[in-house]
């Protein structure tokens, strides 16, 4: 009897040696994103702590800084120099140096800090760490699901994004009426909208990979990317710290 062997073929060993290039490729590519994020949240989380102690002294009252930050039309530009950092970014990052790019995500980082200082005086230090720690168990679900489905979740993007207008009107209008059940209303829709698109982004982020582009164009990408999942999982926090926290 003749015992013969297979022999492989050529293109199939060229065709799966491609494909596991490009999944190394792809998962560099989402840890740098992954990465970015992480450093920005830490960046944020940081400034808010160390903003919150010194806006306020050891009776509770507001200190020269807290003052100025919280009790003044300063307060304003903090408020809003975070939403203008991130057009800027989005609009201009093509025309940025890599380097130029990542240090405005930092700086951006660091203004959300400045901004959500207020919350750490606002609600509990145990109910922020609680809520901490379900936001980003939530994130890492979605996120895992966004990346490893089959499904398409483009369909879903334009719905998402007219729930986020939506809220946003939402909050605005809330501002004036002060209304306990709006709020708990909204909190509960930004939750499920804001897990929607961490998973709706983390598949467009996934889907945008591109093998082989150069250096200075992926990391670009890269913070762009970051910038979508901090935001997702920033604002995520915030809708369930206001339905789920403890105020002071």
């Amino acid at each position: 009897m003749k015992i013969g062997h297979f022999s492989s073929n050529p293109q199939t060993q060229a065709k799966a040696a491609s494909l596991s290039t490009e999944d190394a490729g792809l998962r560099a590519y989402m840890q740098k994103i992954y990465g970015y994020m992480t450093v920005g949240l830490a960046i944020t989380g940081l400034v808010a702590w160390l903003v919150s102690g010194a806006a306020v002294d050891q009776n509770g009252q507001y200190t020269a800084l807290g003052q100025a930050l919280f009790a003044s039309p300063l307060g304003f530009i903090f408020m809003l120099a975070p939403l203008g950092l991130v057009m800027m970014l989005s609009m201009r990052i093509q025309k940025m140096q890599a380097s130029t790019a990542q240090t405005m995500f930092w700086v951006l980082s660091g203004c959300y800090g400045i901004s959500l200082a207020s919350i750490f005086l606002a609600y509990t230090g145990e109910s922020v760490a609680r809520v901490f720690f379900i936001s980003s168990s939530t994130f890492l679900a979605a996120s895992i699901y966004g990346y490893t489905t089959k499904k398409s979740l483009a369909n879903f993007g334009s719905f998402l994004m007219m729930g986020l207008i939506g809220i946003i009107i939402a909050m605005v209008v809330n501002i004036f009426l002060q209304s306990t059940m709006m709020q708990f209303i909204i909190s509960i829709v930004g939750v499920l909208i804001f897990t929607g698109l961490t998973a709706y982004d983390t598949q467009t982020l996934k889907e945008m990979y591109v093998e082989g582009e150069n250096g200075e164009t992926q990391v670009k990408k890269a913070i762009m990317g970051a910038l979508k999942l901090y935001l997702d999982f920033l604002n995520l926090f915030i809708m369930l710290l206001m339905l789920l926290g403890n105020r002071r």
